[in-house]
């Protein structure tokens, strides 16, 4: 079996404990072991200098699975090294809330031995793609986001106007802060933070909710994912910005925004006892109130 383990912050100490148990796991089931190289450079010398030890700056197929340490960050950035190729994401928390990375340090032993007998399952996530008129350079590679696509003011505290097309019918012009389009996996990020509802992992559907919007009667709109989303911004200012989960980029005001569901899905491992409704209560603390 051949391992990627990437991860972004090792000075933080969770990290560093997460990552010492997970490669005493790796050696002990004797699968191959390739460290991003950034994340790599940030280990100790007796790590980088395990004979053991391979490096990868890209994935290709021959990868079995993919260990994420960090928090739902890391795992977003990690999806840009896995893309299409269909591999298997294990996400190990060492950040704050932790919906997509769900394995806690203490529980790495085991539930890597589970998942190396099999005993797992895949949750299928949808992803956005992102296209641009005119194309937009930035954006050309890495043109999918598994959370949300956000657009936003830049450069000024006035709002702007989001002119939105749905399957090129108009919906309507939101002014406001910005306006999310977001997945059912991004459903518990940024969209929640702005009101927006939450989606199961397996619904058809994406939500679209304005941040901050000055007309009092926008609202979260939940739509089929089958839908081309279609957007163009206007404001006191050129620019606007746009982020595709945590890449940000600047785009000019003359620029039409296409959004749709990508061709391909990102495959979350999840072990048999885990269930998202099970995640939701514990990380969203639903029944903690002693009346309940």
């Amino acid at each position: 079996m051949k391992v990627a383990v990437y991860g972004q912050n090792y000075a933080k100490e969770a990290t560093q404990k997460a990552f010492k148990i997970l490669l005493e796991v790796l050696l002990d089931h004797k699968v191959g072991i390739y460290i991003e190289t950034a994340f790599l450079n940030l280990q100790n010398s007796t790590i980088k200098n395990n004979s053991a030890v391979n490096t990868f700056t890209d994935l290709n197929a021959s990868y079995d699975l993919l260990v994420s340490i960090g928090g739902d960050g890391t795992i977003l950035r990690a999806i840009t090294y896995v893309r299409d190729l269909g591999i298997p994401i294990v996400g190990i928390n060492t950040g704050r809330l932790g919906f997509l990375a769900t394995i806690q340090t203490d529980e790495i032993e085991s539930a890597l031995s589970e998942i190396f007998k099999g005993e797992y399952k895949i949750s299928e996530r949808s992803l956005l793609s992102i296209d641009t008129l005119p194309k937009h350079n930035d954006i050309e590679e890495t043109h999918f986001a598994l959370n949300e696509i956000a657009i936003s003011r830049k450069n000024t505290t006035s709002m702007i106007t989001v002119e939105t097309h749905l399957n090129d019918e108009y919906l309507t012009s939101y002014w406001a802060d910005g306006l999310i389009l977001s997945t059912p996996t991004g459903s518990t990020g940024y969209s929640l933070s702005c009101g927006g509802p939450v989606i199961t992992p397996d619904a058809k559907n994406f939500a679209l909710t304005p941040i901050a919007p000055h007309n009092l009667s926008a609202r979260p709109l939940i739509i089929p994912d089958n839908t081309t989303v279609s957007f163009k911004v206007n404001g006191r200012e050129d620019q606007f910005l746009m982020s595709l989960d945590s890449r940000i980029v600047t785009l000019p005001n003359t620029t039409v925004v296409m959004v749709k569901k990508a061709n391909f899905v990102i495959k979350m491992v999840e072990l048999l006892d885990e269930t998202f409704l099970d995640t939701l209560r514990k990380k969203l603390l639903w029944g903690e109130d002693r009346r309940n």
